[in-house]
């Protein structure tokens, strides 16, 4: 049984590395528009990708197709050298209603009647599960979150592994998975309290499930702007990848590297990362453009990675 496992794993690994290569392939020929099963992959703006949850009928729930795309996406995206920006959206009228839990959950079913061994056998899924998310924090070109109306369950573990948040006014946010008997198992219990800087808080929205609007959303640092409409909202969000697009690629995958880095450790561990990277990184070309481009009052150009 040992040796099966083994072997469906590395099967899975294998056809996982396949279906990334043939995405990154669609991406490299100028065609964002790779035929996924719950996302819809658009390139709206030069240098700038929109990945959009696409299951508007089923409110954009997360299905066993999303989780494993959203891997497969976001690896080509990190290895495609004309992407410098990503925005994430939602389809329809809202966000997303967090887990399928028809469809997920019963991926999740694992038979047998020793506990211990369900459990060794479930642990590497709900794994794979955090990789959806992980990906998308592990890629180094920045990412926004535009959020409309809800934003529920893995919706709150999605938007925190990104680097950026925005919403409109009527959106809200529910840490939702305490009223299904769950704790939050793919991202939100770790990121959150870090992106808002307040455990207390997080804590009670963990344990109560309360739900909670825009505009406490902005004050507690979740998200840092909000929009009238969807509309104004998705313009804000591509506007503000272009304007990340049109910096040194080297320059900001370095800031998002280093961030991610220094939030996680000590400071001086933080500064010695970012001298490390930095003792290769100030040698590139990237450099002497941004300064030449800014004594010439003319925008700068850099090449793709």
């Amino acid at each position: 049984m040992a040796t099966l496992g083994k072997l469906l794993g590395a099967t899975r690994h294998v056809v996982g590395a396949i279906r990334v290569s043939q995405v990154r392939a669609t991406f490299q020929r100028g065609m964002s528009g790779y035929q996924f099963e719950s996302l819809a992959v658009t390139r709206p703006r030069e240098h700038v990708m929109q990945v959009e949850m696409n299951r508007p009928e089923k409110r954009n729930a997360m299905n066993q197709a999303f989780w494993r795309e959203m891997v497969e996406c976001f690896q080509a995206i990190a290895a495609e050298p004309d992407i410098r920006a990503v925005v994430v959206s939602g389809a329809g009228k809202i966000f997303t209603a967090g887990l399928d839990l028809g469809d997920t959950m019963s991926s999740l079913f694992v038979e047998g009647a020793d506990i211990a061994r369900k459990a060794i056998r479930l642990g590497p899924k709900i794994r794979q599960y955090q990789e959806t998310f992980s990906v998308i924090e592990k890629c180094p070109k920045p990412v926004i979150a535009a959020v409309h109306s809800a934003c529920v369950g893995g919706g709150v573990d999605l938007i925190t592994a990104c680097d950026i948040r925005l919403c409109t006014q009527d959106a809200w946010f529910q840490i939702k998975e305490v009223d299904i008997g769950l704790a939050a198992d793919v991202g939100t219990l770790q990121r959150l309290p870090k992106v808002i800087g307040n455990d207390s808080l997080a804590r009670e929205l963990a344990f109560t499930s309360r739900r909670f609007e825009a505009e406490e959303a902005k004050q507690m640092g979740l998200v840092s702007r909000i929009y009238p409409d969807r509309e104004a909202l998705l313009e804000g969000a591509l506007e503000l990848a272009s304007t990340i697009a049109s910096k040194s690629p080297i320059a900001v995958q370095g800031t998002k590297v280093s961030m991610v880095y220094s939030r996680d450790h000590p400071v001086q561990e933080g500064l010695d990362h970012v001298a490390l990277w930095n003792s290769t990184m100030l040698q590139s070309e990237d450099v002497v453009e941004a300064v030449q481009a800014g004594m010439q009052k003319r925008k700068p150009e850099f090449s793709k990675l």
